[in-house]
């Protein structure tokens, strides 16, 4: 997709809302999927104890709104989460588990604590991620698989192309990536068709509008947005005195810590302001924002229950003008958010931030 067609797409998507509801291609190469993805981290882990029989049932609300594209990884959980998804793929009605697609990751190295002590990227350790993914899905295909983060001890080209292999032999249908910079982007892509690119990307984190999302387009890649609501940050649910649950991840992220959380609620208070006079949720806001960055992005949103959902999908019928947009990016300018989106040891093994 030529920046010329994604600008033209993305005037239509902001003046007239009408594309809004019909799906998106994640790249030239990738499948076609529904404006919004349900991502199911946060029903297995790092966000405290979820009810599964809600997530099951959120998992079958997004498939009959029409959602696509599920999001998980093989250590979500140690697995629950692939096992989760497996059986709420079991019990949905055939039609929507036929349209059901499968994005995973995976890569990372656990420890029984539940620490992570790297990722590998060899592609031995690929065909084997993929064989235990396969059997807890209970599929015989995944639709995208990349691994999560960059192996630092193997080069890209040697993960992508056992990946690629994976696809010669129908395990795999398309090759996505996650969180890597543009020069390593292009790397990839030389190797074999990549489909789409899965970052962290909303209003309070656009560090790939600078070079990463010119170099996906210019590649031909998609964007699967995660964290459009910033792990619930800029939801406008998140209260300044909330208590986080034992092992919540964002009991050590920086931006929920003392100043940090404090001064990013005031920017969600600036937000709430340009949503109350829509009439819309902030949650919608923030998610129809990324939505407007252009047809080539597919935000995932990681909702836990159906009243979260049905909030989310909520997002595509709020159309937001120019005027909207200069007010929302005045509520919450570029570079405003205070802290990092990672602490500092996770934040070392993002290829996108080096």
């Amino acid at each position: 997709m030529t920046n010329e067609t994604n600008t033209q797409q993305t005037q239509q998507t902001q003046q007239t809302g009408q594309t809004r509801h019909t799906h998106r291609t994640l790249g030239t190469t990738g499948p076609s999927v529904h404006p919004l993805g349900l991502g199911c981290m946060g029903m297995s882990a790092l966000y405290g104890e979820a009810d599964r029989a809600e997530s099951i049932a959120t998992v079958h609300a997004a498939l009959d709104a029409g959602v696509t594209l599920l999001d998980t990884g093989d250590f979500y959980g140690m697995g629950h989460n692939e096992l989760l998804i497996n059986e709420a793929l079991r019990t949905a009605p055939a039609a929507a588990r036929d349209r059901a697609l499968t994005s995973v990751k995976f890569g990372a190295l656990r420890t029984v604590e539940g620490g992570f002590t790297g990722y590998d990227g060899r592609p031995a350790a690929v065909k084997n991620f993929l064989a235990y993914s396969l059997q807890r899905l209970g599929r015989d295909h995944i639709d995208i698989y990349r691994i999560a983060r960059v192996d630092p001890d193997v080069p890209i080209e040697e993960t992508v192309g056992a990946i690629a292999e994976a696809v010669q032999a129908g395990h795999v249908r398309h090759i996505g990536l996650s969180e890597v910079g543009a020069d390593t982007l292009r790397r990839a892509a030389a190797v074999a068709p990549i489909s789409d690119l899965q970052i962290e990307y909303s209003l309070i984190s656009r560090g790939i509008e600078a070079e990463i999302l010119p170099t996906a387009r210019e590649l031909g890649i998609g964007i699967t947005a995660y964290g459009v609501l910033s792990r619930g940050l800029i939801s406008g649910h998140f209260a300044r005195d909330r208590a986080l649950a034992p092992g919540d991840f964002r009991g050590m992220s920086p931006r929920f810590q003392g100043d940090n959380l404090a001064r990013n609620l005031d920017l969600v208070d600036a937000l709430r302001k340009v949503a109350d006079e829509k009439g819309v949720s902030v949650a919608q806001t923030a998610i129809a924002w990324v939505l407007s960055r252009g047809e080539d992005i597919v935000p995932l949103v990681g909702a836990r229950r159906r009243d979260r959902l049905a909030e989310a999908l909520g997002a595509l019928d709020t159309v937001l003008t120019p005027a909207d947009l200069a007010a929302i990016e005045a509520a919450v300018p570029a570079g405003a958010a205070a802290g990092e989106r990672y602490p500092a040891a996770q934040m070392a093994h993002l290829d996108s931030e080096h």
